[in-house]
């Protein structure tokens, strides 16, 4: 389909401004604060901003869309949330001089559709309550796991570079991404088991939640296999997981980069169910299967919302970690005492702060500086990622001040 005049001139103008702020020296700076941060030897603590509720988040009409067919606008979005960052919180990003187009990969699944409930307060609010129906009751009912085939749709890639060409040559580089290199088997066993049915089956079944996970992570592996043999891992990547991934380490040697390799990357991770299991069941069912994808990689960041810092024994022994999330729920100077220089502490601020009422900056500077002090005391690494973030009562000022506060302690 033909991209339509002004939708042409409104792109090109968004993506001349984008290319304007990448080309700044700041770019380049804080790529190399990034590379120090995860080679575990960093000038100071850095800080992102990542999963905003975009829809409270306009405002004068800056990430209103004026393009209306489905792929142009999902370019506008993408160059306008990133004008719209660089302009009110900045913080440690990075514009970089590229538009970023997936690559139209088929046949990633697994074979079995997510049957579920859902709830929302917010209608306008994509995060929602869900209650999944229970699809694993049986041993036969394992067999519906299948493994990926994974086909790259080659007409619908070169369609989709050619209209970005036609957008961006002269302006941004395109950029076509393959997968990304995530292992998060028990989302996807939330979903498929229910969450009751899971928790009553880790003790009562333990052999049936085994044969789950032997036959999700032997379908993880083939897809892997078959992403690096047909060049489709992401790659660059200047992120992982909510965090910059710029790092002096990778690529490794023997890199091309028209066919990644595993251990040309970053892989990411979690289990966020297994919360409130003991260390011995999450290394069982989960990191005894995990370090199988995680032994691939170059570098690997492991865990989100989960609380880690009761875990950190096993934890450290996962294969090429480098990053240990620190969620809203750890005590951070237990975590801070174990991870020491070893690892980076990537420290997820709650953001029910934002939430609440009235605004308290004065409660978020607190929160923030006693993660910093006790990190320095420590001799951390560390890096705060606020994310996650469902609601700013509309007031995106709230999160521009944030931005202020933690970039003002991250300097100092």
């Amino acid at each position: 389909m033909p991209i339509d005049a002004k939708s042409r001139e409104i792109l090109k103008t968004l993506a001349s401004r984008v290319a304007e702020i990448a080309a700044l020296p700041a770019q380049a700076e804080t790529i190399r604060l990034w590379k120090a941060l995860n080679g575990l030897k960093p000038v100071r603590p850095m800080f992102r901003i990542d999963q905003i509720p975009w829809h409270e988040m306009d405002v004068d009409g800056e990430l209103a869309l004026q393009t209306k067919e489905p792929f142009v606008r999902s370019l506008e979005t993408q160059l306008r949330r990133i004008l719209y960052s660089w302009k009110h919180m900045p913080v440690d990003m990075v514009a970089e001089p590229a538009i970023s187009i997936p690559k139209a990969i088929r046949g990633a699944g697994f074979g079995i559709q997510t049957i579920q409930q859902t709830a929302a307060s917010d209608p306008k609010n994509p995060v929602v309550g869900h209650s999944y129906i229970d699809q694993l009751k049986t041993e036969d009912d394992i067999q519906r796991i299948k493994t990926p085939e994974i086909v790259l749709d080659e007409q619908a890639t070169a369609r989709a570079e050619e209209r970005a060409h036609e957008l961006f040559d002269g302006i941004l580089d395109v950029r076509m991404q393959g997968m990304p290199t995530m292992f998060r088997p028990w989302d996807m066993i939330v979903q498929w088991h229910g969450t009751e049915s899971l928790f009553f089956d880790l003790t009562e079944r333990p052999e049936f939640i085994h044969a789950i996970m032997r036959r999700l992570t032997d379908a993880s592996l083939s897809m892997l296999d078959q992403l690096e043999e047909k060049g489709l891992l992401g790659y660059p990547q200047p992120l992982i997981h909510c965090t910059g991934a710029y790092s002096d380490e990778l690529p490794v040697p023997g890199f091309d980069p028209r066919r990644p390799r595993a251990k040309d990357l970053w892989a990411s991770g979690q289990a966020q169910i297994f919360s409130g299991v003991s260390p011995a069941m999450h290394q069982e069912f989960e990191l005894d299967y995990a370090n199988r994808w995680y032994a691939r990689f170059g570098l690997v960041y492991y865990g989100c919302c989960e609380p880690l810092d009761r875990k950190l024994d096993i934890i450290r022994k996962i294969p090429h970690v480098r990053k240990i999330s620190m969620s809203p729920w750890v005590d951070v100077e237990r975590g801070a005492e174990q991870i020491g220089r070893d690892f980076v502490f990537s420290r997820k601020p709650s953001p029910a702060f934002l939430a609440r009422d009235p605004w308290s900056p004065a409660a978020v500077e607190a929160d923030l500086r006693d993660t910093l002090d006790r990190c320095r005391r420590h001799g951390c690494p560390v890096e705060l990622i606020l994310k996650d973030i469902s609601t700013v009562r509309y007031q995106p000022q709230r999160l521009w001040e944030w931005a202020d506060i933690a970039m003002r302690l991250v300097k100092q």
